[in-house]
């Protein structure tokens, strides 16, 4: 029986790519219109990368329609596994102890709510080898607003474990302020951690549940979740 739902989000909280997202949107761009290099200025942190996307064309003067945005999606998952390979990526500081921990209690299911395209969000999960430790998820392949990535992630629990599942009982963990707003948006509880672009100081002032500078002591982090 499920007790408890923590739903992780990826970069900056669950790993560090290093800049390969950005790196392969850049490739993508060159490789399919011709921008050698991606304008400063354009918003990543805690976006879906639908909203990323529709930005990145319209800051370089290509029309977002459908084919020019699959175009786009194609060309950055076919460089997104090279680009991961070539720079020092990692996963973040008690992660995978928290993660091997959660799989050994049988009580606690773990899925995503991440900006990341699903198949983005799987190659970055497979390259550090814990994809398989996630059952479910909201994703950023069809939403603009990350509240709405939240309503999905709410929706496949409402279809795989209880329509009626306490939202008390449901945590979101993140590294930004929309991690916390999209938290709210479905009546969840959230984690903040420090392990991204925000500081423990900037996060606390959103007012999460629980705010660590990292997730070192897994232990001491899921007694306070599960308290």
């Amino acid at each position: 029986m499920v007790k408890n739902i923590l739903l992780f989000d990826i970069d900056g909280t669950l790993l560090s790519s290093a800049g390969a997202g950005k790196d392969a949107l850049e490739k993508g761009m060159a490789s399919k219109f011709g921008v050698k290099h991606i304008v400063d200025g354009l918003s990543l942190s805690g976006r879906t990368d639908k909203a990323i996307l529709h930005d990145l064309l319209k800051l370089h003067g290509i029309e977002h329609n459908d084919e020019s945005y699959q175009t786009m999606i194609k060309a950055y998952l076919e460089h997104l596994p090279e680009c991961l390979k070539n720079v020092q990526g990692k996963i973040l500081p008690g992660i995978k102890q928290m993660l091997d921990e959660l799989k050994s209690k049988g009580d606690c299911a773990v899925g995503l709510l991440t900006g990341n395209l699903r198949a983005g969000a799987k190659i970055k999960l497979s390259h550090f080898h814990i994809f398989d430790h996630f059952q479910f998820g909201g994703f950023g392949d069809h939403h603009l607003d990350r509240d709405d990535v939240a309503r999905e992630a709410l929706a496949e629990i409402h279809a795989r474990i209880d329509k009626d599942f306490d939202r008390a009982k449901v945590w979101v963990l993140g590294d930004t302020p929309l991690d916390i707003k999209c938290a709210r948006a479905i009546g969840a509880k959230v984690l903040a951690v420090a392990t991204g672009w925000h500081t423990t100081k900037e996060l606390e002032s959103h007012r999460p549940d629980l705010v660590f500078e990292d997730l070192t002591d897994f232990e001491m982090v899921l007694e306070r979740i599960f308290a």
